[in-house]
């Protein structure tokens, strides 16, 4: 994917079998065509913000969604929502929770720092693959970003 090119959708995902069970429920349904995974919360806020190796990334193309994990080494999924959220350059982009934490405190503190969705990884490949795509569908087709 060149630097200039639309990014739709950020998937922030440590787990590799979690990562590809979501790109493939996403390709198969041609949802992830211009999609960009990164590892961990610290690379996630490297890239939002234009730092490291993204530095001359160019910070005027804005995802359509960001999936993004909870449970990560280096930067945890809360601390990059209240950093995404209490930015004026990113507070808009929508941040859809995709973990497996059903924790109500988990739940209530993404809200509390303004997610757009929470959801809880399904156990099971064909359950987590159908959630996968209604989530994209919803996102990508159905859902009008800000501009």
């Amino acid at each position: 994917m060149k630097d200039n090119e639309p990014i739709e959708i950020i998937l922030v995902e440590d787990n590799p079998d979690d990562a590809m069970l979501t790109i493939r429920a996403l390709k198969k349904n041609n949802l992830a065509n211009r999609l960009v995974h990164l590892q961990d919360g610290a690379e996630a806020l490297d890239f939002f913000f234009g730092e490291g190796v993204y530095k001359s990334r160019d910070m005027s193309v804005i995802p359509k969604v960001v999936l993004l994990d909870l449970k990560m080494p280096k930067v945890n999924g809360l601390e990059v929502l209240q950093k995404l959220k209490s930015d004026e350059r990113t507070k808009y982009i929508p941040v859809v929770v995709l973990t497996s934490s059903a924790e109500d405190p988990d739940i209530i503190n993404c809200y509390r720092l303004g997610v757009n969705s929470y959801i809880v990884k399904p156990l099971g490949f064909e359950s987590f693959t159908k959630k996968i795509t209604e989530l994209g569908l919803y996102w990508m087709v159905t859902n009008e970003p800000p501009r």
